[in-house]
């Protein structure tokens, strides 16, 4: 890295706060600056599949771009990071150190493939999924069921289904009660069901949510 260059997990960092700044402030709530990073380094893969579609704008070029990251789960799953690109380095090495399943990461990119081609949002491959493997980086293995409903929630309120969402909150906090407090920020933005608060007000929010461990 060149002298005075920002580090790796500063730049990841600094994407996913751009990207999704509601699960970049759920990320402030993580102490463990390691454990930080390696949530940083998931959101920041989702970033990159989030991008594609404001890149190109004919769905077979999108799908030829997550077909390219599809194949380059095999390196990560192997234990061998593509050099010299941030986020797959990064992801190749939480991988290994966490011993995620590649299930969730295969689902995700081929629900955003149906995207592009029109289908419906799969709120459990885009929603759930990462939810649950964001509680794995937390808390370790054991608690995927506990994050279902907090990740439906969230997939709801983002496809603009406010009402249900705010509906499904007692079920999903039903379950959260088992849910170790260190795992707490990976449910953390489910919180966030109002898309147009300030800043100010998300931080808030969170932080009475983590204090409360209730989305």
């Amino acid at each position: 890295m060149t002298e005075g260059a920002p580090s790796t997990d500063a730049l990841l960092d600094q994407q996913v706060r751009d990207a999704d700044l509601d699960r970049w402030l759920s990320s402030r709530l993580v102490s463990d600056a390691r454990a930080r990073a390696d949530l940083i380094a998931l959101h920041a893969f989702e970033a990159e599949l989030m991008a594609i579609p404001t890149r190109v704008t004919q769905p077979l070029l999108a799908e030829m771009r997550y077909t390219w990251w599809a194949e380059q789960m095999d390196g990560v799953f192997a234990g061998v990071a593509r050099k010299g690109h941030p986020v797959l380095e990064a992801l190749t090495d939480m991988v290994a150190r966490r011993g995620l399943d590649r299930a969730p990461f295969d689902a995700l990119i081929e629900a955003h493939i149906g995207r592009v081609h029109g289908e419906p949002h799969d709120l459990d491959a885009f929603y759930v999924g990462p939810m649950q493997v964001a509680t794995h980086i937390l808390a370790g293995p054991g608690h995927a069921d506990k994050a279902v409903g907090a990740g439906r929630v969230r997939g709801m309120a983002q496809v603009g289904r406010s009402d249900e969402a705010k509906a499904a909150r007692a079920g999903a906090n039903a379950a959260l009660k088992g849910l170790p407090t260190a795992a707490f920020p990976a449910v953390a933005p489910a919180t966030l069901i109002g898309q147009d608060e300030p800043e100010p007000v998300k931080r808030l929010r969170l932080l009475w949510a983590s204090l409360r461990g209730r989305i």
